[in-house]
């Protein structure tokens, strides 16, 4: 399984020319068409029509947010530690991380931040 970050998840299914050429061809193409998105991407998407769209897309799944998700957000090793208001800088990207890393899987970003981030498998 391979979790989406947002913006892949958007790009994607709008057909947007930013996705890159190697996303485009794993999402479209590659072996283990099993993606998933945090649910917590619906709150950074367009709203209803959209996401209703969005979650129809092949081999996608929506992850919820859980205790463990949650939890796990808060105590990402690195830059994601700091004070309180260090961490709620992007707390959609410590969910989403938290999620990958607690599922085990990679993380299909663009995120230069994430893709820094050494705690975390992306593509």
């Amino acid at each position: 399984m391979i979790l989406l970050d947002t913006q892949i998840w958007v790009w994607w299914v709008s057909d947007s020319k930013r996705l890159t050429d190697r996303h485009r061809e794993i999402l479209e193409h590659g072996e283990d068409r099993n993606f998933c998105v945090s649910i917590y991407s619906c709150l950074e998407a367009p709203v209803r029509e959209w996401l209703k769209t969005a979650l129809e897309k092949p081999g996608i799944q929506l992850i919820n947010l859980d205790f463990d998700i949650i939890v796990e957000s808060t105590r990402l090793p690195d830059r994601f530690q700091g004070t309180r208001e260090e961490r709620l800088k992007d707390p959609a990207d410590q969910l989403i991380v938290a999620t990958a890393k607690l599922l085990n899987c990679k993380l299909m970003t663009e995120d230069r931040q994430i893709l820094a981030y050494e705690h975390v498998d992306t593509i």
